[in-house]
């Protein structure tokens, strides 16, 4: 049994929780090594605290599961069959009568919860999230190789973005370009949807990128990442065409030095409130504090959005092996919207910077 699975079986040991059901993809991932993306099917993991677990999952991607490198039961079924039956019948081999479940609150729907319920009567659900959360924030050494050279190559597609700004330009023509030359790179997804936004446009933290043209004087705002087997980047960098007046200029200034304190500041011991701290406050005394309207980061992992949520008010010490976003942002409409985000790996020392992409105001 892996280390992870380990993990998660004394966990369910120290708190007398008789099965665990995980049925998110990402956790799936994370503890078997198996990566699906079931759609409306079921896929599950259920882990016990001293039987063995099992894998159900679509009986087409029986053999990728055990080719992943899963080394225990696989359980496929049709799309005809029923596949609660199944665990059902596996579980209650292992273990005659599961008082105690441990499941995803977040994740599993009330429809999958009234099976279980139905099927295993008078147990008590208890939250999985907690300790999964505990488990894939500290990433180990082959994690961090991952996640750099995710960072590696979403600084290509930042660098790709950037050369195909031309004036008459679209968003969505420099989207093609990034996505393009990324798949080229061997990249078989982006972490999300790619956005690029330009003008107006970029004064919306979560806009959506379409056939706006690049103008002379507009800020143009690329937001991306890429999956690199399995592990996610996010980057963000903002970059002028053409001359930009003083206010634009004074936005990207503040932008940049609020983002650079708090990824100075970054080190074991501090605390994640912290850090948002630092960059609100440079933030706020520059004028625009009412303009940064949401967190200053994000965990980062097998998921684009995972724990640590980086806010003012997580009083989480950080600790060597955690990977987070740092990514203040000013928008103001009508005049300019910037972000800059980078991806930082807490080390024992400090901070190690895994996004590359030059931060200096480009023109």
């Amino acid at each position: 049994m892996n280390e992870r699975l380990t993990n998660l079986t004394n966990w369910l040991k120290n708190e007398q929780i008789d099965a665990a059901f995980i049925t998110s993809p990402d956790n799936v991932f994370y503890l078997s090594g198996f990566s699906s993306d079931p759609h409306e099917r079921l896929l599950g993991l259920a882990v016990f605290p001293e039987q063995e677990p099992f894998l159900i999952c679509p009986k087409m991607e029986v053999n990728d599961a055990k080719n992943s490198g899963w080394s225990f039961e696989v359980i496929g079924y049709d799309d005809t069959e029923r596949p609660w039956d199944f665990v059902e019948e596996r579980v209650k081999a292992r273990v005659h009568n599961v008082q105690r479940w441990a499941i995803e609150k977040e994740h599993l729907n009330v429809e999958r919860y009234e099976e279980l319920l139905s099927r295993f009567k008078g147990a008590t659900f208890h939250n999985a999230e907690a300790i999964l959360h505990q488990l894939r924030m500290i990433k180990d050494d082959n994690e961090i190789s991952l996640l750099r050279k995710a960072c590696e190559l979403a600084d290509f597609a930042v660098q790709v973005g950037v050369n195909e700004i031309k004036e008459g330009k679209t968003e969505l023509d420099i989207i093609a370009a990034i996505e393009y030359e990324v798949k080229k790179k061997g990249v078989s997804g982006m972490s999300f949807d790619t956005m690029v936004l330009t003008g107006a446009n970029a004064a919306s933290p979560h806009g959506t990128p379409g056939n706006t043209k690049i103008q002379k004087g507009d800020f143009v705002l690329f937001d991306l990442g890429v999956i690199y087997k399995g592990y996610c980047s996010d980057i963000t960098r903002t970059v002028a065409y053409g001359e930009i007046n003083a206010e634009q200029e004074k936005i990207y200034r503040t932008v940049l030095q609020a983002e650079e304190a708090a990824v100075n500041a970054t080190r074991p011991g501090v605390l994640a409130k912290d850090l948002d701290s630092i960059a609100r406050e440079i933030i706020d005394q520059g004028g625009y504090g009412d303009y940064f309207p949401h967190r200053l980061g994000h965990g980062l992992g097998i998921s684009v959005h995972e724990y640590p949520s980086m806010t003012a008010t997580n009083e989480l010490e950080l600790k060597s092996g955690m990977v987070f976003t740092i990514e203040p942002g000013i928008y103001v409409p009508g005049v300019a919207g910037v972000r800059i985000e980078d991806d930082v790996l807490v080390t024992e020392n400090g901070v190690e910077v895994l996004t590359k992409f030059p931060k200096t105001l480009v023109i």
